[in-house]
């Protein structure tokens, strides 16, 4: 009796097409990783750089997860602390502090603030409370603070500029124009800046300013300003002179005119008058030592 044998022709086929499949796919891969081997070479970075990043791309995947399944699971808190610790493990905690922007101000009280999150995990650091810390501080007028991972905390700070000088008796404190105290100062460090005194002078600065804004021509010849009655101003010239003006912003602006147009024509900065009072504005009383007081009026700039 003769056996047919009959083979499977379809299996062979299936298994060619397999084949040709799995050909295909090596060299898909193959130029798949070509290209991002040539891309990555591409770019500026180099391979200890391509291995930090992916670190930090997985250990941001992991911590995800694990933050999920806490939440999901009421173990938020636990939670936190595992990431901190896998984090910190991971070289992502606070090892160096940048503080950056400080001209005037001592960096080092920037420092201190931040020391205490020196070690801690770069998760669990809470930077708007540092922020709100430094802020605290006299000379920081903004502060931003942010992470450099994976152990740098930088401190960006923009300082409040010194203004004025206030004076208290036999101490003088520098200010900035909102009146805020920055650190007390030497008299021989003064400069050119400008001293004020007087019961509520410290918030009165802005005003004082826009008051000699109408005259800016004295601005350079006034060294000292006093706040009176919490009212008017006495102003002092590099000369040592003073001039009284009366109370109100806009009689007290339009006096200061007049006297900018007198000392334009008569060169009264520098003259023998000590003293001019121009309270009873537009009239202005001359004390002049050793003699009797005169009267000038300069109203609208005029000679009497």
């Amino acid at each position: 009796m003769v056996q047919t044998v009959r083979r499977n022709s379809s299996g062979v086929r299936r298994q060619t097409r397999a084949q040709g499949r799995a050909g295909q796919v090596r060299k898909a891969r193959a130029h798949t990783a070509g290209f991002l081997d040539r891309t990555m070479n591409a770019l500026p970075f180099t391979e200890d750089q391509w291995h930090r990043f992916f670190t930090v791309l997985i250990l941001a995947a992991a911590l995800g997860v694990i933050v999920l399944v806490a939440r999901m699971s009421g173990l938020t808190a636990l939670a936190e602390r595992q990431v901190a610790e896998i984090a910190a493990n991971a070289g992502f905690k606070v090892v160096n502090i940048d503080v950056r922007g400080t001209q005037r101000m001592n960096p080092a009280r920037a420092y201190e603030k931040a020391l205490a999150a020196q070690e801690s995990s770069m998760v669990l650091l809470d930077l708007a409370a540092l922020r709100e810390d430094i802020l605290r501080l006299s000379w920081v007028a903004d502060a931003r603070v942010s992470r450099q991972l994976p152990d740098t905390l930088v401190i960006d700070i923009v300082e409040r500029q010194p203004h004025a000088v206030l004076r208290r008796g036999d101490r003088l404190v520098l200010i900035d124009m909102d009146g805020v105290e920055l650190e007390p100062v030497a008299a021989s460090e003064i400069g050119d800046l400008m001293v004020v005194q007087g019961p509520g002078a410290q918030g009165r600065v802005r005003d004082l300013e826009k008051l000699l804004d109408a005259a800016p021509a004295l601005r350079p010849q006034i060294r000292a300003a006093e706040w009176v009655g919490n009212r008017r101003w006495n102003l002092t010239f590099v000369t040592g002179q003073q001039l009284f003006l009366p109370e109100g912003k806009e009689l007290s602006a339009a006096s200061l005119i007049s006297f900018a147009r007198a000392d334009g024509v008569h060169r009264l900065i520098g003259g023998e008058v000590v003293r001019f009072d121009m309270r009873n504005a537009p009239r202005t009383y001359l004390q002049v030592p050793g003699r009797a007081d005169r009267e000038l009026d300069m109203q609208q700039g005029s000679e009497s």
